[in-house]
């Protein structure tokens, strides 16, 4: 049941992008994060009403099936009196899925609309059983900023912690958006870019390495222009480690992630966009539509 419930992981991850823990501890103190384009509002790769769909596939021998999806909603409000973005994303299993291991994940990210500073993040997540609650509170006018969490499972019980906060700290909606408005025109393939996210009692370290275009074949959604990036994966009870998490986002001004693939230590999970609506461009890297 680890499987079903790393799948799940993934997907809801996908939307960040680059969201699985890197292999080693990186002090980012005084260390530039990933270059990106102006992050002011009418700069950015999105805009406020965007949704997007995602579908997760697992394929194992004679098993070859998809197994949840996702779907991840973009509005603007005022948080704390900034004007603010709030992501909401929701993964869970299919119905059939849902007789062997029951999954349910549930993301809500604020962050500024200028800059895309995180300003809070909550998780609420069933799996199988296990619940976790999760609420992080960016206190960033402190003489030190610092992540105030309450922290919730149903193994451990509900605990109060601070983490440290770095600008390359995020959580994993926020950091999906701000890695959107990469600038390509610094980026060096092969080279490793580090960023940190906090996700339950700790925050961790990610890199990823560009690897180029390529243009690929979406199931359901056609012939798409890509770029192709890299994640190192966590070794461990579901990943083989060593192997790099693939990712590959549209080739024009919105950065969508259309498809991405892991390998576990059984079988390969993969995901894909689905559905879209709300872009702040033309879909021009969709150059050729999957007949319906």
């Amino acid at each position: 049941m680890k499987i079903l419930q790393t799948i799940m992981f993934l997907l809801c991850t996908c939307m960040a992008a680059f969201p699985l823990h890197a292999q080693e501890k990186l002090d980012l103190k005084g260390t530039a994060c990933v270059p990106v384009r102006s992050v002011s509002e009418e700069s950015l790769a999105f805009q406020h009403g965007e949704k997007m769909e995602f579908v997760l596939h697992y394929q194992w021998g004679t098993i070859n099936t998809d197994v949840a999806t996702a779907t991840v909603e973009l509005d603007s409000l005022t948080y704390n009196g900034e004007k603010a973005f709030r992501c909401s994303a929701y993964g869970k299993t299919s119905r059939m899925f849902d007789l062997f291991f029951k999954v349910r994940e549930d993301f809500d990210s604020w962050f500024t609309r200028d800059g895309l500073k995180p300003l809070k993040f909550t998780r609420d997540t069933y799996e199988g059983g296990y619940e976790a609650r999760n609420t992080y509170h960016y206190i960033w006018d402190a003489a030190e900023p610092y992540i105030a969490a309450d922290v919730y499972s149903s193994k451990r019980g509900m605990k109060a912690i601070t983490l440290p906060l770095t600008p390359c700290t995020f959580d994993l909606p926020s950091l999906f958006f701000f890695a959107r408005n990469m600038d390509f025109d610094v980026v060096e393939p092969g080279r490793r870019y580090p960023m940190t996210f906090a996700i339950d009692d700790d925050v961790y370290n990610v890199y990823f390495i560009l690897h180029g275009r390529e243009t690929r074949k979406i199931p359901g959604l056609g012939t798409v222009k890509t770029i192709k990036f890299a994640a190192k994966l966590l070794e461990g009870e579901v990943f083989k480690g060593e192997e790099d998490m693939l990712i590959w986002v549209s080739d024009d001004e919105n950065r969508l992630p259309v498809y991405f693939e892991a390998p576990l230590l059984v079988g390969v999970a993969s995901g894909r966009l689905s559905g879209y609506k709300g872009l702040k461009h033309p879909f021009d890297a969709l150059v050729k539509t999957k007949k319906r």
